[in-house]
């Protein structure tokens, strides 16, 4: 019997959007290295090439950097259509892009509002929307959506993140159940507290509070979070959709 890696990515193409930095870059180096070829997906093309060379340079399998705008559909699906043109193949999704505008209500514009659902809510389901239509032919799919605890819990100062990333919650669970009988599996990774520039911005009495409210006490990583979605996108989690898989420290426990 050949004996196969744990969570081996052998043979997949993997789109990861905000691949750029941070969260997103971590996942596309955990999958490059587990053997899949990854592609790098993020507005910031330049830093996109940038990651992409290094993943390419460090793994000995492909990796492609693209432009993309999710919240726009015409974006999304030409990015879904390039990778399918350039692999053959789309097996795994990862929704990662998101953006803050964090600021109280009573101080928040319509355009605060709208940019981050566009961005965190919409944007997921324009990608998704795209890679579904190819993963449907294939018959085979990973998606994962990167949500929040945030989204679980709520945070003061981010009614618009908190409700994106809740909307992404639902928005898994519906299209786990939509498109399971052609063995597409729909999962959310929950972070708690990761050091990345989308955090940068708290005030340091919020990352105190968080930090008080964090049971191992201690923030996580971007390395941490790429590992629950690896697991997720990989044959060993073949049997799991629709769920929410919270890498928190323990900050919320549902």
């Amino acid at each position: 019997m050949m004996n196969i890696p744990f969570c081996s990515m052998e043979g997949r193409v993997a789109i990861i959007t905000g691949a750029a930095r941070g969260i997103g870059r971590a996942i596309a180096e955990l999958l490059a290295r587990q053997g899949a070829d990854v592609v790098v997906a993020d507005m910031r093309l330049e830093e996109a090439e940038t990651t992409a060379k290094a993943i390419a340079s460090s793994y000995s399998h492909k990796s492609l950097a693209l432009a993309v705008n999710v919240a726009d559909w015409e974006s999304s699906k030409t990015m879904v259509e390039q990778v399918v043109s350039h692999f053959g193949h789309l097996d795994i999704l990862v929704n990662n892009a998101g953006i803050t505008r964090d600021t109280l209500i009573m101080r928040m514009d319509e355009h605060d509002w709208d940019i981050v659902l566009d961005v965190n809510l919409k944007g997921a389901f324009n990608c998704s929307k795209a890679a579904v239509r190819q993963m449907m032919k294939q018959r085979y799919g990973r998606i994962i959506n990167i949500s929040s605890v945030s989204g679980q819990a709520g945070q003061v100062g981010q009614t618009n993140y908190s409700a994106s990333k809740a909307g992404l919650i639902g928005f898994t669970k519906a299209l786990a159940r939509e498109v399971a009988s052609r063995q597409i599996t729909v999962n959310a990774v929950a972070p708690g507290f990761i050091p990345t520039a989308l955090t940068s911005d708290l005030a340091p009495d919020l990352k105190e509070l968080i930090l008080k409210t964090t049971p191992l006490n201690r923030m996580g990583t971007p390395e941490e979070i790429a590992n629950a979605v690896t697991f997720l996108a990989s044959e060993e989690a073949a049997y799991i959709t629709g769920q929410v898989l919270s890498v928190d420290g323990g900050m919320v426990m549902m």
